[in-house]
């Protein structure tokens, strides 16, 4: 199974699309021609934000995932998208960090370009066990200092790696706008918004609009990359639909958040919580927050996909709690024995 496939028709969309029809004001001398729609919301390829990409092989299985890889030296900051999402939700966030720190963000089983024998087995140990495998097999025995970066079901998948110690060089932990409290109470609603959403679009451009104008993301330019690789294109119906079956996966959705805090605060590595301004800390976090357990930044300004609605802001948190933590490539250096390399100008 070629998974790129679900990419092909992407060209004959771009140029059977239907120019905008011209402004009333275009006669007006000085006037900048109008950004079409198809124009403003076309796909962009990942290697405007990552360096390469490669497909990783899990010895003894027919599991193949896909990786996006980006910069040389330091740390290893492995990301982990949320449910529906991809490897390339943190393309731009790698663009930004690859200069001090090495990114590798992988496309989780059931999502983006990876193959897996069953797509929609989404528990939490098959998913942390995936990526345990995925780090091994890019990395040999002798891993680099790791700093595990996890988005909502991504976040959940990075702590119960951290919370396995299946890791020996994990350095850090970050983890993305999830908190088992608000996630728990959310998932009564969560069956209604999958079926809620838009579920067929004629191009990939008016999926990515639709991303954009629903709200779902913010930042158009995160939404151009990041929103190919979550589709399929479905030849009976002769459009594209979502990559992931999320709604299918309901038997797991409990377990991605049951534990979740008591877990992320027992973990023995510097840990950041990134929250956008609208969740809420549960009891066990906020005694945990007045111990000094963790970090926690609420990022305001943003959606719930923080990683791509401001990249900016997202890749200097990440690179400041590095630096804070004093994390080198051999995981926490003495002052003095690593600085990240500056960005290049």
């Amino acid at each position: 199974m070629d998974s790129s496939s679900n990419l092909n028709p992407l060209r004959e969309d771009i140029s059977d699309e239907e120019p905008a029809p011209a402004s009333v004001f275009a006669t007006r001398p000085l006037r900048p021609p109008s950004t079409s729609s198809s124009e403003k919301y076309s796909p962009v390829e990942w290697t405007s934000y990552f360096d390469k990409e490669d497909d990783v092989s899990i010895p003894g299985s027919n599991d193949v995932f896909h990786v996006y890889m980006a910069g040389t030296e330091g740390p290893l900051v492995f990301c982990l998208h949320g449910g529906g999402f991809s490897g390339l939700s943190f393309s731009i966030v790698a663009s930004k960090i690859k200069e001090k720190a090495r990114v590798v963000a992988m496309d989780l089983r059931g999502h983006g370009k990876s193959v897996s024998e069953d797509e929609l087995d989404l528990s939490l140990e098959t998913m942390s066990s995936d990526v345990v495998a995925v780090i091994k097999e890019l990395c040999g025995d002798s891993p680099p200092a790791i700093v595990l970066v996890g988005h909502s079901m991504g976040g959940s998948v990075a702590v119960q790696v951290a919370a396995n110690k299946t890791l020996p060089s994990l350095a850090g932990l970050v983890v993305v706008d999830v908190v088992e409290g608000t996630a728990v109470a959310s998932l009564i609603h969560m069956q209604k918004i999958l079926s809620n959403r838009m579920q067929h679009f004629p191009s990939i451009q008016k999926a990515i609009e639709y991303s954009v104008r629903g709200g779902s993301l913010r930042n158009i330019d995160s939404a151009r990359v990041s929103i190919p690789t979550t589709l399929k294109y479905d030849d009976s119906k002769h459009c594209y639909t979502y990559r992931t079956r999320l709604e299918q996966t309901e038997q797991y959705w409990k377990g991605w958040y049951e534990g979740l805090s008591e877990k992320f605060l027992s973990s023995p590595v510097p840990k950041l919580l990134l929250l956008a301004g609208t969740d809420r800390l549960d009891r066990t976090l906020t005694i945990g927050q007045m111990q000094g357990k963790f970090q926690m930044i609420v990022v305001k300004h943003t959606g719930h996909a923080i990683q791509e609605d401001v990249p900016e802001e997202f890749a200097n948190l990440v690179v400041n709690f590095i630096s804070r933590n004093r994390i080198g490539p051999h995981g926490v250096e003495m002052p003095g024995t690593w600085k990240p390399s500056q960005p290049k100008t």
